[in-house]
């Protein structure tokens, strides 16, 4: 792993994959670090060719973290932008875009393939559209386009999500039993991970940086965003929308919302995937993903 300097912070990032391959930017979702990848999917997309770029969002992982910055108030977040006032917000999406094409800025990159997860396809939806000349096609998966009227998620999800967890420095056992039991109600139901690999994922994490507060601000950052609709229809990008019809976090409907604003955009919704990246869909993932990057009339440099 390595950093650079980014729009003003320093972001930790991992290449690899053939060198020479086609750059895939991988941006993942809310308090998650670049260890959370899933290695089978991974290696699967490296074995296809992809030279993979993966790297901690600001606030998470080894990137700099936002620490003065306050814990926002996400109840007065949504509020705002329900009422049409702009949120008060440590960050937004599109200082989280310019990160990014700060990194490929850093790195040489031109242009490359982006792969956005939850947060991550919010933050790569915005950066299409802010920075267009750097993606060569959009991968879209288990997001959100900012539409105010997409349904809400599922109760279990909002009360396990609202449920604090243990801090890991004072009792690690009890923050694993947490994250597998997060993972547990907002996972695939027909593609359940392995209790022991969800217990590695979350304490791999916790080892190298937990800060809770970061994925806090992440979380305003996405709550706070506005509808980005119409921004949306104006471009002109090979696209891939992927969702799972069993996500309780962010139903179906946002990923068919996403799909309708995206100007011929495939949409692929998986039976019994929730919000998370199991490895038993990794191979329909990976052939998805090359067969959308292959209609890009351009490639990564």
């Amino acid at each position: 792993m390595a950093r650079a300097s980014s729009n003003g912070i320093e972001i930790e990032y991992e290449l690899s994959g053939p060198e020479g391959g086609p750059v895939l930017l991988m941006i993942h979702g809310v308090g998650a670090q670049l260890v959370r990848w899933p290695g089978e999917l991974c290696r699967m997309l490296e074995a296809a060719g992809f030279r993979l770029l993966r790297f901690d969002n600001r606030d998470v992982g080894l990137s700099t973290h936002m620490s003065a910055a306050p814990i926002p108030d996400i109840a007065a977040v949504v509020a705002a932008r329900a009422a049409g006032r702009e949120p008060d917000l440590a960050y937004g999406l599109s200082d989280m875009a310019a990160d990014t094409a700060g990194l490929l800025d850093a790195l040489g990159i031109r242009a490359a393939h982006v792969l956005g997860v939850s947060l991550g396809g919010m933050v790569a939806q915005t950066l299409a559209i802010e920075h267009a000349a750097r993606v060569l096609s959009l991968n879209i998966f288990m997001s959100h386009s900012g539409n105010p009227n997409m349904p809400p998620s599922r109760p279990e999800a909002m009360a396990m999500l609202s449920r604090a967890a243990p801090d890991p420095a004072g009792d690690r056992e009890a923050y694993l039993g947490h994250q597998v039991a997060l993972n547990r109600v907002l996972g695939s139901p027909l593609y359940p991970t392995d209790e022991s690999e969800l217990r590695a994922f979350a304490a791999a994490a916790a080892d190298r940086s937990y800060n809770p507060a970061g994925a806090a601000r992440q979380l305003a950052a996405t709550r706070g965003a506005a509808d980005r609709r119409e921004q949306l229809k104006a471009l002109s990008v090979p696209a891939l929308v992927v969702h799972g019809v069993d996500d309780p976090l962010l139903p179906v409907e946002c990923g068919r919302d996403i799909a309708q604003s995206l100007r011929g955009a495939w949409l692929l919704e998986v039976d019994g995937m929730g919000h998370d990246l199991p490895a038993g869909l990794a191979p329909l993932f990976v052939s998805a993903i090359g067969a959308n990057c292959r209609r890009s009339p351009a490639s990564s440099s």
